[in-house]
């Protein structure tokens, strides 16, 4: 029982989160900013690809194409404009901060399955279900601001 109440909660807080980062996604964040900009060791993302990020991101779930009227596609086709490449930028930081706060919110399983239980759930919620998909969001985000910095800058757009 302890299992499929600590799965339904998962399920709602995943749910009203994913709301919650469409609502928010409409928001500059900072992206050149803590808690979004690389840290030193990250090197621009680069040591993602000791884990082989660049390899199995591309398998991970996304829901760009789920809810496609939700969210803007992640497959950029082409080169990009710089209106687009900063909408990215800006996804990647909504996602980044939804799945951590999603491993936050995770923690109410200690709760809701006392225990062992509680806390093996909660590592798995987190190690499959959220950081993963973290560590995608800290990768792409300095390659897309890379390609950011070669686009030409229009009148009238805000710079970051």
């Amino acid at each position: 029982m302890d299992f499929w109440r600590c799965v339904c909660y998962y399920a709602i807080v995943g749910i009203a989160m994913f709301f919650a980062g469409r609502l928010i996604a409409g928001h500059s964040f900072r992206y050149d900013s803590f808690p979004f900009r690389p840290f030193r060791f990250e090197r621009d993302g680069q040591i993602y690809k000791r884990i082989g990020i660049n390899r199995w991101q591309g398998r991970a779930p996304d829901m760009s194409v789920i809810c496609k009227r939700l969210m803007p596609p992640k497959k950029m086709e082409g080169r990009p404009d710089r209106a687009r490449l900063l909408l990215m930028i800006q996804e990647t930081c909504v996602a980044e901060l939804t799945h951590a706060v999603l491993c936050a919110a995770g923690i109410a399983s200690f709760w809701l399955w006392p225990g062992a239980g509680g806390v093996i759930i909660w590592l798995v919620y987190c190690a499959v279900g959220n950081i993963p998909f973290i560590l995608i969001q800290r990768y792409n985000r300095p390659r897309l601001v890379k390609l950011l910095r070669r686009c030409p800058e229009h009148e009238g757009e805000n710079r970051h």
